[in-house]
């Protein structure tokens, strides 16, 4: 007999559980009689890891298909802008930098202009405004933009915890979203493996259709109970650990930057992000190459002498992902279903296209659990695959001599598709055929920005007769230089943007 699919159980709260329990609440009307129940499990003691500060422009959808404004976004969250990522000596140990901005090239998708740019390091200047926007400190639109819109692309900086408080406080009462304070003990399962109830410490058994798992890196539910291993990435991906701090600003008009600032170190990176408030800083790093004593200084001496007030919090992970990330009746979204370094936001981004998919696949019938969960586990695993080659090649690529660098650039850590691909950019660049899955996470264009970034310059000669369309590309970067004044004399400073903004829709 068939049973419909209306009770969803969301273990584990913060920015997972809440981002699933909004999404899944706003499109199956959960508060409505006929809608979708969704009840949201979490516990009092356990901290959430919260630092997960750095999203992608997909959040913008997200944030308006859950009906938040965006203003109260900047509001609660202490928000700013993201227009991209600027990479500080991840080619040679001082000197260098290169931007993967947010807006795709001009004339993306009609002619890649590296063939025809001098100098390939400086293709993100030559093909996008965005560099010199994120260079000069501005905001992505003017203050006669409306919310989600402008002419830059964008995401957002945020404190990760009062994002998660934003999206519970909207999910109860706006959503219908049922909220449960209590401390799990254990999942209970029928003989076929099927969760059918979660018994909990202060209250009843809470007996649902599908259970979401959201218990961070203990993985509760797909981890204990399910028993779904855990795949390291070790092997390729050598960061293990972080130490996280929220530095404060030496003044209230401090200019905040609109992109996070990754700056190479010895054994890893420093990730620096601006909120209105503060800026989020740690170093992220690979314990084998370097120890907490150690790691510590460089973050001293990357904050100053202001580090002697602040309290690091470190934190210590396993870089890969689960064997399965839907099995039975439980799909496990964010830290349960696996974590890799959080160079390019990642970790935010697949628990919006995880919590995403459930929304729109949800099953209407318990009949159809299977198939969806097969069809979930297949993409998910080629976005993971696709994210590990992507974080990969910000490495591989480094020409800086210290031990931790050189070994990135090791063949054996280097995944073969990842290797494939390279051998085809060896003479044309990436281009939309070389990621033509409607999956796809990062686009062509985040392919080049990366590679031409760093000096990786195709040899297109060979097939130089392909490449006549000079002209045309003089005029697409003629094009750009003249978008480029118009954005700098346009576009206001990012604080002044935000603050200005803030007081108009109070």
């Amino acid at each position: 007999m068939s049973n419909a699919v209306k009770k969803i159980i969301v273990v584990g709260g913060g920015t997972a559980g809440w981002l699933t329990a909004a999404l899944v609440a706003a499109n199956h009307k959960s508060r409505s009689p006929d809608g979708v129940k969704v009840t949201l499990i979490e516990s009092s003691d356990i901290p959430t890891v919260g630092v997960g500060e750095g999203t992608w422009p997909t959040m913008k959808n997200t944030i308006k298909q859950i009906g938040i404004k965006e203003s109260e976004l900047f509001r609660r969250c202490h928000a700013a802008f993201k227009q991209g990522g600027k990479f500080v000596n991840w080619v040679h140990s001082e000197g260098d930098f290169y931007y993967h901005p947010f807006t795709v090239p001009l004339g993306y998708g009609r002619l890649d202009l590296a063939p025809y740019v001098s100098d390939i390091e400086d293709y993100a200047v030559e093909s996008n405004f965005q560099h010199h926007v994120c260079e000069a400190g501005l905001a992505p639109r003017g203050i006669a933009d409306p919310e989600f819109q402008g002419p830059c692309n964008y995401a957002y900086h945020l404190d990760a915890g009062a994002f998660a408080d934003l999206l519970r406080e909207h999910s109860v009462d706006n959503l219908g979203v049922e909220h449960i304070v209590d401390t799990v003990q254990q999942a209970k399962l029928d003989d076929r493996g099927n969760i059918t109830s979660i018994t909990l410490e202060k209250n009843d058994d809470i007996e649902g259709d599908l259970f979401v798992d959201c218990t961070g890196f203990a993985s509760r539910l797909l981890g204990e109970t399910l028993s779904v291993p855990f795949i390291s990435t070790d092997d390729v991906l050598f960061n293990n650990t972080a130490l996280a701090v929220q530095v404060p600003y030496s003044s209230e008009t401090s200019p905040i930057a609109s992109h996070t600032i990754a700056t190479g170190q010895k054994a890893g990176w420093i990730w620096d992000i601006g909120l209105t408030n503060r800026r989020g800083v740690g170093y992220v790093y690979s314990s084998d190459f370097i120890d907490h004593q150690q790691a510590e200084q460089v973050l001293h001496n990357y904050i100053g002498d202001e580090f002697e007030q602040l309290s690091p919090r470190k934190i210590s992970f396993n870089s890969g992902h689960r064997q399965l990330f839907w099995k039975n009746n439980c799909v496990a979204v964010g830290l349960s279903a696996g974590f890799v370094e959080p160079l390019e936001a990642t970790a935010l981004m697949l628990i919006e296209i995880s919590a995403r998919y459930i929304s729109d696949n949800l099953p209407a019938d318990e009949s159809l659990m299977k198939v969806t969960a097969k069809r979930f586990n297949e993409q998910m695993l080629y976005r993971w695959r696709r994210i590990i080659d992507f974080l990969k090649l910000h490495y591989m690529l480094t020409k800086r001599p210290e031990p931790y660098w050189q070994a990135n650039t090791e063949k054996s850590s280097i995944p073969e598709s990842l290797q494939e691909d390279l051998d085809v950019w060896r003479f044309r660049g990436p281009i939309s055929g070389d990621f033509d899955s409607a999956i796809e996470l990062f686009p062509a264009a985040s392919y080049q920005y990366v590679i031409y970034g760093m000096g990786f310059k195709p040899d297109f000669s060979r097939q130089g007769y392909l490449y006549n369309q000079q002209d045309k590309a003089d005029q697409i970067i003629r094009n750009n230089q003249k978008l480029t004044q118009q954005m700098l004399q346009t576009l206001p400073p990012h604080r002044d943007y935000i603050q200005q903004w803030l007081a108009k829709t109070h």
